[in-house]
């Protein structure tokens, strides 16, 4: 959700208004619980209903979440709707990371393909500019998952992950052992990757609040500038990713990117800023494939589906909660006092990075 974010709904009778940093947080709030909510019940939905039909039902609610948006209601229904969609966003994002996860061949490659989409803020941006129109944007997104629910049951049907596996003839299906929970909750490993993505997320957040100095509604553009960096750091930083370098590479991306964030932190030029803060995107892009893949080689493969949905969930639910009371921060002293503040949590990645074991998870 961007800072630059407007409602204009609610029935309003003096017409629009801009919601302040706190206000719009609310939405931050509501979408962390969804994602909380996730990444407590994802073992228990797949095992109940199977992996294909989580995936397709969890997509076909969200199109109902993105046509609440669509006529600019109450607020209160669009913290509802925020809320929904981070349960199923949540659900969605950790069936597909820990099914690619577990696949056998290309596993990186496929990981930095599945993450490397980010088409919203430019299209935000567009209607952003729209006082009258600006919640047609969701539109596009219910649009966007018709295809996806469409294309989730067409290719898996329904079917069991370890159906879809056998027929592929690749052995990385995850085991039908009970009290995976409990087991998942037992490993430091899956903590220490979920404080990581939950620093990560955070941080992907911050950059793009911080860069709204001085930029008007065209400061979405930086926004766009960072998510197409990230999707091109997949894609293109691919061959960097592969073990053994990736740890070391991991490392050189968070150095990297301090470097640039203290030039967005100290040069007060839009311009340098937009082009460091796309840099910066193209460097922080390849950390979560880089992180997921690794911890294929640290937990064990049959918990692979929950424990990704864990780390996700949790990732994605402190970054709602934290931006909560950055945005109170921001609200009393300014955006400008966010900058030092992502440095450090860049630095803090690297800490982190540094205590992820690096060999492989063996039973007991």
């Amino acid at each position: 959700m961007p800072a630059s974010f407007q409602y204009h709904g609610g029935g309003h009778v003096n017409g629009p208004r801009r919601c302040g940093f706190a206000v719009v947080s609310v939405l931050f709030i509501c979408n962390a619980i969804g994602f909380l909510s996730s990444a407590m019940a994802n073992v228990y939905l797949t095992d109940k209903f199977g992996f294909g039909k989580v995936l397709a039902g969890r997509a076909l609610i969200q199109i109902g979440a993105y046509v609440m948006l669509v006529p600019a209601g109450p607020f209160a229904v669009m913290c509802v709707a925020y809320c929904i969609i981070g349960f199923t966003l949540a659900v969605q994002a950790a069936q597909a990371t820990g099914f690619v996860a577990s696949l056998k061949k290309d596993s990186a490659a496929k990981m930095g393909f599945l993450h490397g989409t980010y088409v919203s803020p430019l299209v935000a941006t567009q209607f952003a500019k729209s006082p009258r129109y600006w919640s047609y944007h969701f539109i596009i997104s219910a649009s966007l998952y018709i295809i996806n629910a469409a294309m989730l049951w067409t290719v898996f049907r329904g079917r069991r992950q370890e159906v879809v596996m056998k027929e592929e003839a690749d052995n990385g299906a995850d085991d039908a052992r009970s009290d995976k929970f409990r087991s998942m909750m037992r490993l430091k490993e899956v903590h220490f990757l979920s404080f990581f993505v939950l620093i990560y997320v955070y941080v992907d957040v911050e950059v793009t609040l911080g860069e709204k100095r001085g930029g008007s509604s065209n400061s979405g553009y930086i926004s766009s500038g960072f998510f197409g960096g990230i999707m091109l750091g997949r894609v293109l930083l691919l061959w960097l990713n592969k073990k053994p370098g990736d740890r070391r590479a991991l490392f050189l991306y968070a150095i990297l990117s301090i470097g640039l964030e203290v030039t967005i932190w100290l040069v007060l030029s839009l311009i340098e800023n937009a082009i460091a803060v796309a840099v910066v995107g193209l460097l922080l892009g390849p950390m979560f494939p880089i992180l997921m893949n690794h911890s294929t080689t640290i937990l064990p493969r049959w918990l692979m589906t929950g424990c990704a949905g864990y780390i996700a969930g949790a990732g994605q639910a402190g970054s709602a909660v934290l931006p909560f009371l950055t945005d109170l921060l921001a609200s009393k002293f300014g955006i400008a006092s966010l900058q030092p503040f992502v440095v450090s949590m860049i630095s803090t990645l690297i800490v982190l990075w540094a205590v992820i074991p690096r060999a492989r998870y063996v039973p007991t």
